[in-house]
């Protein structure tokens, strides 16, 4: 007999499933988070002040995505409409030691931190003495373990109320089916709170597909995606030296291993959005011997996220859509328009490599590059697609 077919398991990830993933600008108080947002969104939201909770309710503004692939499509048909990606970020408040127990807005704090999929954490590494800090001087290593601490206590408490809630259900006992299903998420949860308990955050485990679907609807604050922004001055910027990003380096080595690192200067971004021009920024940032870091850190959300990039092309329009790493060609459909993945036919597909390389698509479709795929296609970062589905039900 032949050998039978070894069926891959599709790799769940954390977080909530969907395309439209939102981001959230954390830190302590005073380490430069809104006026992060406002240079990130390029908008007046956010309210950067002096002192500590300036901002309370989150403020939302959507980044539109640099990509180099969506400028070369848009010079190459030349549409009449243009629409690239975005990412939402949020401004959220800035947390306190003990918000875990309510201190501050720590409440609120950490409930906004639940509703985003993942964290720019902003790290304050600049001395400047008329910028007060929360905790009394700049001590990165001391706000970077607050900031942990803070959010994996809160991950204890509620993981502790779902064990509590479990073992209620379990104590009835019995052999139904459903009754071991229970026992199974029971013993699931009580390795969670163990591996938090054990000063660990979620990301960093190696997680079953069955693990990971007990883990999703918890919404932890440590199973969050974290891209670390190092916030220095704009000296220490351009020239890429800081006395405390050795440390941040180290600790998040053995804190948070694999979560990426970006250096910036917060001021250096708010003072390029005041020149009129784009032109005029970059060619300050020249003068300077510089660039700015808000593209890469906004990339790397993205990559951070799990999320990749499709196309559709034409005179008409091209635009850039957002999906999540692994999605199957009806639900990308479906994010264009919901009728689409209901009546989802078949999809004529190839990829932006290809028609950079060829040329134009003609060239692509005479050298049978351009394939036609059903409903199991998975849909490749930078593939551009046709999209073919049946009439919607009336």
């Amino acid at each position: 007999m032949p050998p039978k077919k070894q069926v891959k398991e599709e790799k769940l990830l954390l977080g909530r499933p969907g395309n439209n993933l939102k981001a959230g600008i954390v830190g302590l108080a005073n380490v430069g988070k809104s006026t992060l947002f406002q240079a990130i969104t390029k908008c007046n939201l956010g309210n950067p002040a002096n002192f500590p909770y300036a901002t309370i309710e989150p403020e939302e503004a959507r980044v539109l995505v640099p990509d180099q692939r969506f400028d070369w499509l848009c010079d190459h048909y030349k549409p009449k409409s243009k629409v690239p990606a975005n990412l939402t970020v949020y401004d959220i408040a800035g947390l306190t030691r003990g918000a875990s127990t309510g201190a501050g807005l720590g409440n609120a704090f950490l409930s906004h931190i639940r509703a985003v999929d993942a964290i720019f954490q902003v790290v304050r590494c600049f001395d400047d003495a008329e910028i007060i800090h929360v905790e009394g001087d700049v001590d990165p290593i001391r706000d970077l373990t607050i900031i942990n601490e803070e959010l994996r206590t809160k991950d204890i408490e509620f993981v502790e109320k779902a064990l509590e809630s479990l073992r209620k259900q379990t104590a009835r006992g019995g052999q139904s089916l459903e009754m071991k299903k229970l026992k199974e998420e029971q013993a699931t949860v009580e390795r969670i709170l163990q591996w938090l308990q054990d000063g660990k955050d979620i990301r960093s485990g190696e997680w079953a597909k069955k693990e990971i679907e007990v883990i999703n609807p918890l919404q932890l604050l440590t199973a969050k995606s974290v891209v670390y922004l190092v916030n220095l001055s704009e000296r220490d910027y351009v020239r890429q030296k800081n006395k405390h990003l050795p440390k941040v380096a180290e600790w998040v080595k053995t804190n948070s291993p694999n979560d990426p690192i970006i250096p910036l200067s917060v001021s250096l971004e708010e003072r390029l959005t005041q020149f009129e021009t784009e032109a005029e920024a970059s060619e300050e940032l020249k003068k300077i011997g510089t660039k700015s870091a808000l593209p890469k850190v906004i990339v790397t959300m993205r990559q951070v996220l799990g999320l990749n990039s499709f196309f559709t092309t034409g005179e008409d329009e091209v635009r850039q859509w957002t999906i999540r790493k692994g999605t199957k060609a009806p639900q990308a459909a479906g994010v264009i328009h919901t009728d689409f993945e209901k009546t989802f036919i078949q999809v004529v597909v190839y990829n932006f490599d290809l028609l950079k390389e060829f040329g134009d698509e003609a060239a692509v479709k005479s050298d049978g590059k351009v394939m036609t795929k059903g409903k199991d296609y998975v849909v490749e970062d930078g593939d551009i697609l046709l999209i073919k589905a049946g009439a919607a039900k009336a």
